[in-house]
């Protein structure tokens, strides 16, 4: 097999090589070709161009003319020369080579027939210029023209030839690397059938071994004498089984211990989800304790503002009427002061009263020692005395009236000035229970503010407790499924069919102990509640029911958790 394997790859080089050679070889003579045709057009290019210059310049007889075409001229024949030679240097067939001498001939006439026309022309005979143009020079040029037309086409007709025999090459090439595959193929068949035929049995048995433990019987007796590949897979699958036969033993018992774990888990999820139920349940109570105790609060809140704003109006109108007493005992105070000039003035009347007495009397006694002339004048001062003693008597009673009001006035002042001192004491204390009340107000406000806060705080409590009892709850349910898919596949493991002595080493598993349905613990709605995120609906599950016998140890477990 090995060897047609070797044969097919040499084949494959081989037919490369000779098909990249091929590639190379045409590629290299297609590039000559393409040069010669090349420079062979070019050559007949400058040919035509250089026979019109000249003829131009014998015909014509303008100097401007001869002076154009006298560096073009001889540059062109230069240019022909180099095209002519390099072409002569490549590598040319015999015929490509002969029509090359032939043209190199009469491209010596085409000169020779030119050289005479310029000397005709230059002794001014114009009519030998053209005779010799018309006769000898463009029959020249024309055979010149064909010759090269002659060599471009056999170069064209040689690039067909050596397009065709690399095409041939190509296909001999093609249909070697056909055969050789061909052969190959067919050797590589019956090499296959003979191998095959070789391998099959082995085969065979090892495709029973594999069906066999695919089965689960990991018991199935395997042979290991062969000493080729077969034999090493063989082997191979034997430590396979002998691998598989420690695995089942370790799942088998890695399955039972996780029943009884995955059992304990769902217990004391099942009492977690119960104990965290009513913990949600006392929660919600105490939140609607706190929202009744912050309406009660926020009420005493508002009552204690509108009893500083009472006791602010109140203190105002103390103010204003301690303003008005201080003004009642200013007025007092001027009425005693008007009093107090009255009785002066009385005092003032009562002098004179007493003075105008006097002087009546002394005017009297005047009159009397006047006699008879002073009798008149003696009743005028009699009538005066009448007057002033009337005038002293309503003075002293004015006085004592004046008096009596000043001692009144003076009593009712000193009143005014005690009810002063009292509305100056009383807008003192009204002021102090302001501030009070304004103290008051302000620690409601802020217990209302903290309670407020920690009614928020224990309705995210609340919240939280709930979506733990709901994560509770999934977990439950995850440990259910856990211990469900631990019997599903010790049930799956217990399919492999295991020898005595490693059965006999597995732990007897464990019964499954009934699920009990748990029912949910009742919770009290939530009067007014606050504003909170919506809670995750509870999941239901079916719980285990816990074991009698350590129930009092794990209960303490799972508080202490």
């Amino acid at each position: 097999m090995a060897c047609v394997v070797l044969l097919l790859v040499m084949t494959v080089a081989i037919s490369g090589k000779r098909g990249a050679d091929t590639m190379t070889q045409q590629n290299m003579v297609t590039s000559q070709r393409i040069a010669q045709i090349s420079e062979t057009a070019r050559w007949a290019g400058l040919t035509e161009t250089n026979v019109a210059r000249l003829m131009a310049s014998l015909v014509s007889t303008d100097p401007a003319i001869d002076a154009l075409y006298k560096e073009q001229i001889p540059a062109g024949i230069a240019e022909m020369t180099r095209i002519r030679k390099t072409i002569e240097a490549m590598n040319l067939s015999a015929p490509s080579r002969d029509i090359l001498a032939q043209i190199g001939e009469q491209g010596q006439a085409v000169l020779a027939s030119s050289a005479k026309a310029q000397a005709a022309r230059a002794a001014g005979d114009q009519a030998a210029v053209a005779k010799e143009l018309v006769d000898t020079f463009l029959p020249a040029a024309a055979r010149y023209s064909k010759s090269l037309q002659a060599l471009a086409d056999l170069q064209m007709q040689e690039m067909e030839s050596v397009r065709v025999e690399f095409a041939e090459q190509r296909e001999a090439n093609l249909n070697f690397a056909r055969g050789m595959v061909l052969l190959l193929v067919v050797l590589l068949i019956a090499g296959a059938y003979f191998l095959i035929k070789e391998i099959q049995k082995p085969l065979l048995d090892a495709i029973g071994v594999a069906e066999a433990i695919g089965g689960g019987d990991l018991t199935v007796q395997i042979d290991t004498s062969r000493g080729d590949e077969f034999g090493q897979m063989m082997r191979a699958i034997t430590n396979m089984q002998q691998q598989l036969v420690r695995l089942v033993s370790d799942v088998r018992h890695g399955t039972d211990g996780l029943a009884n774990v995955s059992e304990e888990i769902a217990a004391g999820n099942n009492d977690l989800s119960t104990r965290t139920e009513q913990t949600a349940a006392n929660l919600e109570e105490t939140a609607s304790s706190m929202q009744e105790l912050t309406s009660n609060v926020r009420q005493s809140a508002d009552s204690a503002k509108q009893a500083n704003q009472l006791a602010a109006s109140a203190a105002q109108v103390a103010q204003r009427g301690g303003e008005v007493v201080g003004q009642v005992v200013s007025t007092m105070d001027e009425i005693n002061a008007s009093s107090r000039k009255i009785s002066d003035i009385i005092s003032v009347i009562d002098g004179i009263a007493f003075q105008t007495n006097i002087l009546a009397l002394n005017a009297a006694v005047e009159a009397a020692r006047a006699g008879e002339q002073g009798r008149g004048f003696a009743v005028v001062a009699s009538e005066v005395r009448s007057l002033a003693g009337r005038s002293a008597d309503a003075a002293k009673e004015i006085k004592l009236l004046i008096n009596t009001s000043v001692e009144k006035v003076e009593g009712g002042a000193a009143l005014v000035s005690q009810a002063g001192d009292t509305m100056t004491e009383i807008v003192s204390s009204v002021q102090r229970v302001t501030d009070i009340m304004g103290e008051i107000t302000a620690a409601a406000s802020e217990q209302s503010d903290g309670i407020a806060q920690i009614n928020a705080a224990i309705g995210q409590l609340d919240q939280m407790t709930q979506q733990n009892a709901a994560l509770v709850e999934q977990s439950a349910a995850a440990a259910s499924s856990m211990k469900d898919q631990s019997y599903r596949l010790a049930g799956v493991v217990a399919t492999f069919k295991l020898d005595a002595s490693a059965a006999a080493a597995l732990p007897k598993a464990s019964s499954p102990r009934p699920s009990l349905p748990r029912p949910a613990a009742p919770r009290k709605a939530l009067a007014a509640p606050p504003k909170t995120l919506p809670k995750a609906a509870p999941v239901v599950t079916a719980k285990a029911a816990p074991r009698t016998a350590p129930a009092a140890k794990a209960d303490e477990e799972w508080e202490t958790f």
